[in-house]
């Protein structure tokens, strides 16, 4: 939903709100019904309205100067567009933070403990059923791509669990917050880790930042979690992974096309998938 807020000398008026398709919004844009408006507060709304691309920035009333997006990311909306437009956009970078980082570890010790298995067994009379053996984290060398807010919440919850710990960013964590944290490269996460926890912003350089040719480096048995963009992984390849074994188990909160799910993703019981609701919670 994308609720409009109009210039401050007509603020007392009712704020108009919106709730509907692209179409429709774009229609409301082209027909003028919300000129005036200086700003607009934007929270879950892409799967209304899509992508704020090109076209619908280039729709937005003339006089808009502020987009305010409730969430962590500016993906799914074309910062050069605003630029040209001379509209300033700002977000919520670290709220999310900690109920991203309680679902990536919720999402971890599941992988972990193979906790789809058990649950469809008992579910269909069977008790244990085929349940394996499985693996606790103590001793797992934990990779973290991208130590932002989300990053360093991880490591704060996963050193409880006796994880050895090791993250690749753009830049070197500082050593006055590294502590017992190992930087290594790109490939050297890749080819040492047992279970890969991705927090990176979705932009150009990060898209399909793991596919084949990272899948080739990693250990055989290997967990993969997700919590930041589904663009990060490429999901063809994390089902050729998880089809060969290469992958023992994934766990995801976000995929490319949302809402749309790849579909070697759905029927796999070593593969957990949520709908996107990291930040879900009362208190964030």
């Amino acid at each position: 939903m994308a609720t409009i807020t109009r210039n401050i000398e007509t603020s007392i008026r009712p704020k108009p709100s919106f709730t509907g398709n692209r179409q429709q919004f774009l229609q409301n844009c082209q027909s003028r019904t919300w000129d005036g408006v200086a700003a607009l507060y934007r929270t879950n709304s892409t799967l209304e309205t899509g992508p704020f691309d090109k076209e619908l920035i280039h729709a937005l009333p003339p006089t808009l100067r502020f987009i305010c997006l409730n969430g962590a990311g500016y993906d799914g909306i074309d910062i050069k567009a605003c630029t040209v437009r001379g509209i300033q956009i700002s977000n919520t970078p670290n709220v999310a933070a900690d109920a991203t980082a309680d679902v990536a570890m919720f999402l971890m010790l599941g992988a972990l403990r193979q906790a789809m298995m058990p649950l469809v067994s008992i579910r269909k009379g069977q008790f244990k059923g085929d349940t394996p053996l499985d693996r606790g984290p103590g001793g797992k060398i934990l990779g973290i791509l991208g130590m932002g807010a989300i990053g360093q919440a991880i490591v704060h919850r996963a050193r409880a669990f006796g994880l050895k710990i090791i993250h690749h960013n753009r830049s070197k964590f500082p050593m006055d917050k590294e502590g017992d944290v190992e930087y290594v490269t790109f490939d050297e996460l890749l080819r040492y880790s047992d279970i890969i926890s991705v927090n990176l912003p979705a932009i150009e350089k990060t898209r399909h930042i793991i596919s084949k040719a990272e899948f080739k480096k990693m250990k055989d048995d290997m967990v993969i979690i997700n919590t930041a963009r589904g663009s990060l992984l490429d999901e063809a390849a994390l089902v050729e992974a998880l089809q060969t074994g290469k992958v023992t188990s994934a766990r995801l909160d976000v995929f490319e096309n949302e809402p749309i799910i790849h579909p070697g993703l759905l029927h796999k019981s070593r593969v957990i998938i949520l709908p996107h609701i990291g930040t879900t919670t009362s208190e964030t």
